[in-house]
């Protein structure tokens, strides 16, 4: 009840809405339980009368009400869908909201299908609860009663008798929808499993194909799929066991009618036209006792969608601006980790790291996989918090910053660069969407990817397609470049920025990258320490300490795991460059030889 007490909270900003709305489903409803005391009169007193005008009047006054009633269903209808989708709208947009706004911790658990599902199938099942469901709902209650009174007041005995099947088939009709909740639930995380593996499949679709998986990932969908057959196929089984039920006892209610109503109408206690009007109120009430188990099977569904809906709602965001937070300001750049650890879950990450980064510094990460490089840059846009310890931007801890005034400050150029959907233009100016032109068209300059752009015949309105995958790792690289320097930032991040491109883009973005990092503090992780030498300050990592803080030519003459990574990278390319060197030399003799020889003999 707490699930769709939360679900018809949604209802009240459209109240006027569901008012009038309901208004219509009590008319029109009040209108159909009219039409069996009319043919009551009809047929005691219009037929035994023989007045044709009786029956004229009579006939036409049912035309009229089932005119005036199509208005108010009508209104009904349209009400009920208009509230539904609005409810809709509304929780769509929360939860993306939520999801937005959820830290990254969460999102590292989570799967991409799964949230889609909650999104789509999940608020679509409340959707239909809300609209159909309960205007349905609330109409089998408003005619069930005034039926049940009606037929009372008619003959209060029959009524009883005919009744006593209706109200057993409500008690198992109730029975089997709330029994389907749990299955229900099973059915929608089973359905998730599949979004997720297509979701999966779509992204990575490349890796398929290059390792000729298609064969698996088809057979891993249909067995995944299989399992949701057979899981609505358990839903069809129960409701074609109670349905059959439905039948037989509306049926059995319609011939006790008929048995002890019969009778009565023999021995004269009961009229003809009475009769019938009892019959027609018992089948105004079967077709809604048969949906009766269809819609708390419904309910069902919006209980278990809810739940899973209200699961992310309720997921704590440990991440989020304090109470008394403020904005940061514009800033220098001087970063200090003051004693900070970090743990993922039980797993710690980092312990006691301390180190400080002045303004317009370079500082460079390294150490084996695993070390913690990526968890310390993950802490300084307040990805995640420290467990220990505090982070400290210009003195301030950024725990007591909001959020948006620190991460506008901070630029991120990523080892594996993400695209949108649109424009190379959009994607520039994604972090500053109120960068002008001439700004967008600037720093791709800076960036150099101004001149591979122009060559597109679209320009900077070229779309890129699904996550940029149209453009090549070089040029997706700049672009992430040129959207870092529309930003502006003081503090730049970048995460091996430069370890997926050949060496040729390696060179121009290292260009591009050194004009980012003029005039801003610097954060760097790199594998190759080529990358390194220049840096102001190199923190090597292990097993989530510092072991090692220099610059390079300090760290050469120090015993430890730089020299060792130093002696595995680039000596032994020293030496063969030295090796190779006159070799080199000599060949480029010999071309220069031969280009002179054939330019004299074309002369």
């Amino acid at each position: 009840m707490q699930v769709l007490k939360r679900i018809f909270s949604y209802v009240r900003p459209y109240w006027r809405w569901a008012a009038a709305t309901y208004a219509a489903l009590l008319l029109a409803t009040g209108l159909s339980l009219v039409v069996p005391w009319i043919l009551r009169s009809v047929i005691d007193v219009g037929l035994t009368s023989g007045e044709y005008r009786y029956l004229v009047n009579a006939a036409l006054t049912i035309i009229g009400l089932a005119v005036v009633r199509s208005v108010f269903s009508f209104l009904q209808l349209y009400g009920a869908q208009r509230i539904a989708f609005s409810i809709a709208y509304d929780m769509r947009n929360q939860l993306y909201d939520k999801i937005q706004h959820l830290p990254f911790a969460y999102h590292d658990k989570a799967q991409t299908g799964e949230l889609i599902s909650r999104a789509t199938s999940d608020v679509e099942q409340i959707m239909n609860f809300t609209g159909d469901g309960v205007m349905s709902l609330l109409s089998i209650f408003v005619l069930f009663t005034t039926a049940i009174i009606l037929m009372y007041s008619i003959d209060a005995r029959l009524a009883i008798i005919a009744l006593i099947p209706v109200i057993a088939l409500v008690g198992v009709s109730l029975r089997f929808g709330l029994g389907m909740r749990h299955v229900w639930k099973i059915v929608q995380e089973q359905m998730a499993v599949m979004s997720t593996i297509m979701q999966e499949t779509l992204q990575g679709i490349r890796v398929v194909k290059a390792f000729a998986r298609e064969p698996f990932e088809i057979q891993r969908f249909h067995e995944e799929h299989k399992e949701y057959n057979n899981r609505r196929g358990l839903i069809i089984q129960r409701w074609a066991t109670n349905f059959p039920l439905m039948t037989f006892t509306i049926a059995l209610s319609t011939a006790l009618i008929l048995w002890f109503g019969g009778r009565e109408v023999i021995s004269g206690q009961l009229t003809v036209g009475t009769l019938v009007a009892f019959n027609t109120y018992l089948v105004m009430l079967a077709q809604p006792t048969q949906r009766l188990g269809f819609l708390v099977d419904r309910v069902s569904q919006a209980i278990a969608s809810g739940t899973r809906f209200f699961e992310i709602i309720d997921a704590p965001s440990s991440i989020q601006d304090a109470p008394d937070a403020h904005d940061i300001g514009p800033i220098q750049g001087h970063v200090v980790f003051d004693h900070v650890s970090f743990a993922y879950g039980d797993s710690p990450v980092l312990k006691g790291i301390s180190f400080e980064a002045r303004p317009n510094q370079v500082v460079a990460l390294m150490g084996l996989t695993g070390s913690g490089k990526s968890s310390i840059i993950n802490l300084i846009p307040r990805f995640y918090d420290p467990t220990e310890g505090r982070v400290l931007i210009d003195g301030q801890d950024i725990r007591q910053v909001t959020l948006a005034s620190l991460r506008r400050q901070i630029g991120l150029v990523l080892q594996d660069t993400f695209l949108f959907s649109s424009t190379i233009g959009e994607n520039i100016a994604y972090g500053n969407p109120e960068a002008t032109q001439e700004e967008i068209v600037a720093a791709a300059k800076a960036a150099g990817a101004h001149d591979f752009i122009t060559y597109f015949p679209d320009g900077y309105e070229t779309e890129v397609g699904e996550r940029g995958l149209t453009l090549s790792g070089g040029q997706r690289q700049r672009l992430a470049i040129a959207r870092a320097l529309v930003l502006n930032p003081r503090i730049l991040v970048l995460d091996d920025a430069t370890s997926s491109v050949d060496p040729a883009t390696e060179f121009e973005i290292q260009q591009a990258l050194a004009r980012l990092m003029q005039g801003r503090t610097t954060f760097v992780i790199a594998q190759r320490l080529l990358t390194l030498k220049n840096a102001d300050q190199i923190l090597v990592l292990d097993q989530g300490t510092i072991v090692q803080a220099g610059r390079h030519e300090e760290l050469l003459q120090q015993p430890g795991l730089y020299r060792h990574i130093y002696d595995l990278q680039l000596r032994d390319q020293e030496e063969t460059a030295a090796a190779d060197k006159p070799r080199r030399v000599n060949r480029t003799l010999e071309l220069a030889t031969n280009y002179g020889d054939r330019g004299r003999r074309s002369g």
